[in-house]
């Protein structure tokens, strides 16, 4: 894949390039690490991933992140501007009742299901992320 080098991305422009809900586009890499963009609205899949974190940075609305961990389920809500990086090994399930816009950081070929999920439902794109088609054909 080829990035746009040495050009800053809007990420405004990037989100509005597409409308697909849980289907991430690659905005750049960064070494080995994706840096992803994605609308989500509803809920996504309960997964884990093995052998890496997760990054979330909400960009617009709000983003609720279902944990299943030792102590039992919790549920981390994050606002606009606010970040979060679910621990490898912890299963999650991301919910926007509302709608969001969030930024993903994870390793090149990650997918979106994780290594393991529940049944992923039609509106749940699993895919190791597609790239932005204005900034690459």
């Amino acid at each position: 894949m080829t990035t746009r080098e040495n050009t800053p991305i809007a990420l405004d422009e990037a989100l509005a390039s597409f409308d697909a809900l849980w289907s991430p586009r690659i905005v750049t890499r960064v070494n080995d690490y994706d840096v992803r963009v994605a609308k989500v609205e509803g809920d996504h899949v309960w997964h884990v991933h093995d052998d890496t974190d997760e990054f979330f940075l909400v960009v617009d609305g709000e983003l609720t992140i279902a944990l299943r961990e030792p102590a039992g389920e919790r549920d981390v809500v994050l606002p606009r501007g606010s970040v979060f990086t679910v621990s490898r090994g912890t299963w999650h399930k991301p919910r926007s009742p509302k709608g969001a816009s969030i930024l993903l950081l994870e390793p090149t070929g990650t997918p979106t299901v994780g290594d393991h999920h529940d049944d992923v439902p039609d509106h749940v794109d699993a895919t190791t992320g597609h790239a932005l088609a204005q900034w690459h054909p």
